[in-house]
């Protein structure tokens, strides 16, 4: 969440940044957290007066006693138990202001990079760069929901009668292909200095609220109320979570995590051709890249994520387009975020295969994430987290853009973690 240090320090500038974000009421929501905490500021202040009125009362009865003055100093200890219950009184309504204060602050959205561009909706969004390799296909060429039919790779009817809509269940070759691709990016990403952790998929609330899952995307999550836990949309969740209520060392900085796991996402309200095959799921696969970092060298931290999931496309050979988030179409969370796109030749459609955000400060304010600075100073960490890769949309684009008559290739990277070069039937 911001800080209240940079809402105090620059009004303007916030609100501008959540205009930018397209906040409804930007304003006036931050003219009430000034509001709340102007009061938790007198409170402390009158809080500090008491306790130094107490401090030379107490130095006063003192003196009183020593000079055998016993009911005088009776008479002053009586002002010092008025005080004790003024205390109590404002010490109360401190902790109110501030759990009234905290509870705004996680209602409102990070502040936008200057380098976001202006903007509501995706089509706002800036193509900062195309690449990859366009592979021709035959003529009628199939959606991956045909090919994965026709090559007994995906049965998506098998799967609504276990769970439901959304739960696919992949067989033969298709599963080889899925595993496959996991590891494959489990082992790009130890090459490129990634430690692999393998954390839970539920999590308690305070993960979610401290990643900002909580309370902005509480509905598209699942939730086990018997035990308050939640089953998490992305691993960013629980291992960013690694680091709450923990300060590091600089020399321990960047921090560098990756993380294999399956999400779950309720998608609540989605529909047609959207959620089509594996274009939309609400449970899948995908390999997440957390970093932790100073502020300083966190810039640096998201240029090397972003060439770190633009290799990975590029040895998958798949044709994509990097897009730079305009600060509308931007998540609740995010500083600043590039999405990563493949083009299915088959469905002459974009689909989204990851997303590398910047979070500046804002998690670490949440979760307390700090780092001792020069041995000294405690200073707010910055976190950053991307896919490397979400698997659906990236097996959905393979079966596509490689189908052949004589089956669908395997790009030759992969190869070596298939045991094939050719999906046949």
């Amino acid at each position: 969440m911001l800080t209240i240090s940079q809402i105090v320090e620059d009004k303007e500038g916030t609100i501008k940044g959540l205009q930018k974000k397209h906040f409804p009421h930007a304003e006036q929501e931050i003219e009430k957290v000034l509001a709340i905490n102007g009061d938790r500021k007198r409170c402390q202040a009158q809080l500090d007066d008491n306790l130094a009125q107490q401090n030379a009362i107490a130095k006063q009865i003192g003196q009183l006693m020593r000079e055998g003055k016993k009911e005088e100093a009776e008479a002053v200890k009586c002002q010092v138990a008025e005080l004790k219950e003024q205390s109590k009184v404002l010490q109360s309504q401190k902790e109110q202001a501030e759990d009234s204060l905290r509870a705004l602050l996680y209602t409102i959205p990070n502040l936008p990079y200057d380098d976001v561009p202006e903007g509501k909706t995706a089509e706002d969004n800036v193509v900062e760069k195309t690449g990859g390799t366009e592979t021709p296909l035959p003529e009628n060429a199939q959606p991956h929901w045909e090919l994965a039919k026709e090559y007994g790779l995906i049965d998506f009817d098998l799967g609504v009668k276990i769970s439901g809509a959304g739960f696919p269940v992949y067989t033969g070759q298709g599963a080889r292909l899925q595993r496959a691709l996991i590891n494959f990016f489990l082992d790009e990403a130890a090459k490129s200095g990634y430690r692999e952790i393998q954390p839970p998929t539920v999590v308690n609330s305070a993960s979610g609220y401290g990643t900002g899952q909580l309370p902005d995307k509480e509905g598209q999550m699942y939730h086990c109320e018997v035990d308050d836990l939640y089953l998490i949309p992305t691993a960013e969740v629980p291992v960013t979570n690694i680091f709450r209520d923990v300060i590091l060392e600089e020399k321990e900085l960047p921090v560098k995590y990756c993380a294999y796991t399956e999400c779950f996402r309720r998608e609540a309200g989605s529909y047609g051709k959207d959620v089509r095959g594996l274009n939309r799921l609400h449970e899948f696969s995908k390999v997440e890249l957390v970093r932790i970092d100073t502020p300083q060298h966190s810039r640096e931290s998201h240029k090397e994520m972003l060439a770190h999931v633009e290799g990975l496309l590029q040895k998958l050979e798949l044709p994509y387009r990097i897009l730079r988030l305009c600060g509308g179409d931007m998540s609740f969370t995010a500083a600043l975020c590039f999405d990563f796109e493949v083009y299915s030749e088959a469905q002459k459609r974009w689909l989204e295969v990851s997303s590398v955000s910047n979070f500046d400060t804002y998690q670490a304010n949440r979760m307390h994430c700090r780092y001792r600075k020069d041995g000294k100073k405690i200073e707010l960490c910055h976190t950053l987290n991307g896919s490397a890769l979400a698997l659906p949309r990236i097996v959905a684009s393979l079966l596509e853009d490689n189908q052949m008559p004589q089956g669908i290739r395997i790009p030759k990277a992969l190869v070596p973690y298939c045991g094939f070069d050719m999906i046949t039937k």
